[in-house]
């Protein structure tokens, strides 16, 4: 008796597994590429996949939620601040620095949440961005603790993690790419499973009409606090990262550049999409630093690389991909 399925089909994966397994090999893929790069883009590519881990987390809210904040850098300069200013002053170990980074934009975002959340639209835009201003106008006004635009150059014993026995030294570009891989690879396979998961489908769900999922009995308020707080938590893990492995905390983190650049990054890699911000990054890194090498004018090609790259793919790279060829894409 047939089942209805040839053995064609029960072999091929289905589109879940595809999706795991197209994830573990980019990880893969990218773990293998530091046997072959030189020492400048062994560099760039940590720095890449740090920011791209704060990408993952704005694409949660923005991605998945439907809801566009402009004040994202304040959540990152927390994590930088709370594990370069902890470090600094109060003697911290790396470890115990990057915990206070990341706890400070978990309740940073919760905090901020329980009032922005209360505005929707244009309004809840605006009002992440007049709090990330502000946080930028803090951190310049302190500037005696936290040295305004000059930043902090983090020195000396704060260079070494002690984690289970183990000294990693962060100037080894090795030890700063590996680290800055795990991180990543942390944030995609939370983020996939995430989006998978019945909260991930509630996320979605408000992204298309916030109205329905209320009617359905969903409390849409307390599903978009969670989701803004894992990804004000996922920025602050990015800036704590970035911080403790590259040395330098400074006000420029906290500027409204860096609540744009996620934006940025989603919307060339895919909305919505898991690997779409580590593409957008990646992406936008590399065109910059193409064009700059070529002209001071770098701004310009880069902005008509954007806009021809928006005109060919209105949803992203992975987002189109995933409408006309692989709709198993998460």
């Amino acid at each position: 008796m047939s089942t209805g399925l040839d053995a064609r089909t029960m072999s091929r994966p289905r589109g879940a597994d595809r999706a795991v397994l197209l994830h573990l090999a980019v990880i893969a893929a990218l773990f293998l590429v530091q046997f072959v790069v030189g020492d400048y883009q062994h560099l760039s590519l940590a720095r890449v996949m740090v920011l791209a881990v704060y990408a993952v987390g704005y694409n949660i809210l923005f991605g998945y939620t439907g809801l566009l904040s402009l004040g994202h850098a304040m959540f990152f300069a927390a994590g930088l601040y709370g594990a370069g200013l902890t470090a600094t002053y109060l003697s911290f170990g790396v470890p115990a620095a990057f915990v206070a980074g990341i706890v400070s934009g978990l309740v940073l975002s919760a905090g901020i949440g329980l009032i922005a959340l209360r505005t929707t639209g244009v309004a809840f835009m605006i009002v992440t961005m007049m709090f990330a201003q502000a946080g930028y106008l803090i951190v310049l006004y302190f500037g005696a603790f936290t040295r305004g635009d000059e930043g902090i150059v983090l020195t000396g014993d704060i260079r070494a993690a002690h984690l289970f026995g183990l000294t990693l030294d962060l100037t080894s570009a090795t030890v700063r790419y590996n680290l800055a891989l795990g991180l990543l690879a942390v944030a995609v396979l939370l983020s996939l499973a995430l989006v998978r998961s019945p909260m991930g489908r509630v996320l979605v769900a408000i992204r298309e009409n916030e109205e329905r999922a209320r009617m359905l009995g969903y409390d849409t308020f307390r599903a978009k606090l969670f989701a803004l707080v894992v990804s004000g938590t996922f920025a602050a893990t990015a800036g704590a990262a970035y911080g403790l492995m590259f040395a330098y905390v400074g006000a420029t983190f906290a500027s409204i550049q860096y609540s744009i650049l996620p934006l940025l990054w989603v919307l060339l890699g895919g909305v919505g999409t898991v690997l779409g911000p580590l593409v957008g990054t990646l992406l936008m890194f590399y065109l910059v630093d193409f064009a700059s090498g070529y002209t001071s004018a770098y701004m310009l090609v880069v902005g008509v690389a954007l806009l021809g790259l928006v005109v060919w793919f209105p949803k992203g790279l992975l987002g189109t991909l995933r409408e006309k060829r692989l709709p198993w894409l998460p």
